[in-house]
């Protein structure tokens, strides 16, 4: 089948459309995937079996995208170009990936009428409520995340199959959408197994953490993201566990914010800000660490997603501490790979800490049982698996 997948970025990089793509290949699929450039990659190109179909953008069209349910312009700009996408590579299904270039994308589809499955990358209405410039003028003017969720509805509607990342997410979908169970599909960010398999050591970092009972945070740093309370529990840590470390590799705009509560605490001996890394350096940071955290704070998006982190985290063999936000309070819980505490909760989340630190046994055969999850269950290579499935039985 050759698939045309739609995308409204740059790639690479993107993990999710990356590992897609790639499994679809390997299943004897014709992947073509519509993307973004800016003047300095080349317009075609084959990326690991995959044929790369840039279309030429700017600054104005990419401001122009997150008025996409405000004005129809976004759409108007894209529309053509995947029109002439899907005829230029004989498309016979459409791979739409996220909310924001949907409607383009059905509506290039109009004169083509093909299958359109819609990959929900994340619960984007709920998470618009938390981005910065939605908080003030402009922003709380111009976009209506209201407006992105019916227009979510709409094309979970229009579309034939329907791709959602946790059990919980398809839940939800449901609960406001006319659509038929067995035509949305849970393909969660899982991670390959290369990623341990083949993970590169670097020395130093090892050598750096050696002497330090490591809190590990991966990943970008925005506030709702729960750090303040990883920060907040260290003063109720520090007597017992003197070597204690939290590491935070990654950044966000809160990184400013993040770093003066640390300083008012007086807490910089005991916190790393060690800023955005190669993703080749995560496996060092987390062979590094003793816990590996992910302290989100509860809201519809939260509640509904994984973070990628957590499985990176397993496939190591870590023991997590994650908040009780639903998904990742599930999933930890039934397999068994960590301990979970309430979100917002410093007190709780020191208690926890504690607790892990002073049963080193069980922390180890927690981190035993989320390793085998992984690489038995819910590696890429396993949970792939439905997305190969749900090609091989789409009637184009």
């Amino acid at each position: 089948m050759r698939i045309g997948m739609v995308l409204d970025a740059p790639f690479p990089p993107d993990p999710r459309v990356e590992n897609e793509a790639i499994s679809l290949v390997q299943a004897g699929h014709q992947v073509f995937l519509f993307c973004l450039h800016y003047g300095t990659q080349p317009v075609s190109e084959k990326h690991r079996g995959i044929h790369l179909k840039r279309a030429l953008s700017n600054s104005l069209e990419y401001k122009l995208s997150a008025l996409a349910y405000t004005f129809p312009f976004y759409s108007w700009c894209l529309r053509k170009k995947i029109r002439h996408f899907i005829q230029e590579n004989e498309v016979q299904v459409l791979h739409v990936h996220d909310l924001q270039i949907a409607a383009a994308a059905f509506s290039a589809n109009k004169s083509f009428q093909l299958p359109v499955v819609l990959d929900l990358h994340e619960n984007r209405p709920e998470i618009m409520k938390h981005y910065d410039h939605l908080s003030r003028f402009p922003g709380n003017f111009l976009i209506r995340p209201s407006r992105w969720k019916k227009m979510e509805e709409k094309f979970v509607v229009k579309a034939s199959r329907v791709l959602v990342v946790t059990e919980e997410a398809k839940k939800e979908l449901l609960s406001r959408c006319a659509k038929l169970p067995s035509s949305v599909t849970v393909i969660p960010n899982t991670v390959r197994r290369s990623f341990s398999e083949e993970a590169f050591t670097e020395p130093s970092l090892l050598q750096k953490y050696k002497d330090n009972f490591v809190l590990l945070y991966l990943g970008d740093t925005g506030l709702r993201r729960g750090l303040k309370t990883a920060i907040f529990a260290l003063p109720k840590l520090i007597d017992e566990l003197p070597t204690i470390k939290l590491v935070v590799v990654g950044k966000s705009s809160a990184d400013k914010e993040l770093k003066r509560l640390v300083f008012d605490l007086k807490l910089t001996h005991f916190v790393d800000f060690e800023g955005w890394r190669e993703v080749s350096l995560f496996p060092s940071y987390i062979k590094a660490s003793e816990v590996c955290i992910s302290p989100l704070h509860r809201n519809p998006h939260h509640d509904t997603t994984y973070a990628n982190k957590l499985f990176q985290y397993m496939s190591f063999g870590k023991p997590v501490l994650v908040s009780d936000a639903t998904a990742q309070k599930r999933l930890i819980e039934n397999v068994g790979a960590g301990l979970v505490h309430r979100e917002q909760d410093p007190v709780d989340f020191a208690e926890k800490v504690r607790s892990m630190a002073q049963d080193k046994e069980r922390s180890q055969t927690m981190g035993l049982l989320g390793k085998a999850f992984v690489e038995n269950e819910f590696s890429w290579e396993q949970t792939s698996k439905n997305l190969v499935h749900l090609y091989d039985n789409l009637n184009p």
